[in-house]
């Protein structure tokens, strides 16, 4: 078995990954390198040929987080590196991963500065994201939405059916790891700007990292997003009831919808606790 693979999953960045690859082959021969051709219609294929490295393709793109699924699935080793195929990630902050790794950590994220980041909207967002993971955790999240990392395959494949095929594998994973109670570690890294075009859209994808916002809080405890909730509509449905009484000295529906809602709301989540707890459950 490879002490090592190197995943990468890629989507028409051929000019990218023709300047990539070999530098990756002579800074590890002996790596398992494995590019992810989530449906590219350049010559992504021919190049991986040219440069003796795996490429396992797809008829149509599947998503960014499929194609790290797939990735995962096919390597040999025992660790995996994550990288993008776009050249945003330098290949000689590999070392400086596998490093940290030997430290006894499960998980090394190479963590963005903010120079590093695509635009000030994403980088607000990624603050955003990495100050409410922090808050649920109770450990420092440099960067969650960060797709270059290290890990060790056995854990990492415990996790497999709860990533999504999307962009936000990274999220998926880092709190997983977390709630595992596996060592998470972050190495400060310099992200370049990529080449080719960008395949995320910020409309539609922007909604869909909005949803990463709930993502955090239910992959880690969802019960740390349904309390908060469920204590403001009863909080809502005294101050009803307050002014009501003090209006007209009665008891309304309104009251007591939000009252309602807050048992509700409180038992979904209690509910949402045990199933989570479920989902992370080891297999002997």
């Amino acid at each position: 078995m490879n002490r090592l693979s190197i995943i990468l999953p890629a989507k028409n960045e051929a000019p990218a990954l023709t300047e990539l690859l070999p530098c990756l082959r002579a800074a590890h021969p002996e790596a398992e390198i494995i590019v992810v051709d989530d449906g590219s219609t350049d010559d992504t294929r021919d190049i991986c040929r040219s440069n003796g490295v795996a490429c396992l393709s797809s008829p149509y793109s599947m998503g960014n987080g499929a194609a790290i699924k797939r990735g995962t699935r096919a390597a040999d080793g025992e660790i995996l590196v994550f990288m993008d195929g776009d050249g945003q990630h330098d290949f000689s902050d590999i070392a400086r991963l596998l490093e940290q790794l030997d430290q006894g950590y499960d998980m090394v994220v190479g963590a963005r500065d903010w120079g590093s980041q695509a635009g000030v909207g994403r980088g607000l967002a990624n603050t955003l994201y990495n100050w409410l993971a922090s808050r649920m955790t109770g450990h420092p999240v440099a960067d969650l939405t960060s797709g270059f990392r290290a890990v060790r395959a056995d854990k990492f494949r415990e996790f497999l059916h709860l990533l999504p095929n999307g962009f936000s594998y990274p999220t998926t994973s880092t709190m997983a790891f977390f709630r595992s109670a596996y060592p998470v570690a972050y190495v400060p890294i310099k992200a370049a700007q990529r080449i080719g075009k960008s395949h995320i859209r910020p409309l539609r994808d922007g909604l869909r990292f909005l949803l990463i916002i709930f993502k955090i809080a239910t992959l880690y405890s969802p019960l740390k997003l349904f309390v908060p909730a469920s204590v403001v509509f009863f909080l809502l449905g005294c101050a009803n009831y307050a002014w009501t009484f003090m209006q007209d000295g009665r008891l309304t529906n309104m009251s007591t919808l939000l009252w309602s809602a807050s048992v509700i709301v409180f038992l979904i989540g209690l509910v949402s606790e045990q199933i989570t707890g479920l989902m992370y459950r080891r297999d002997a």
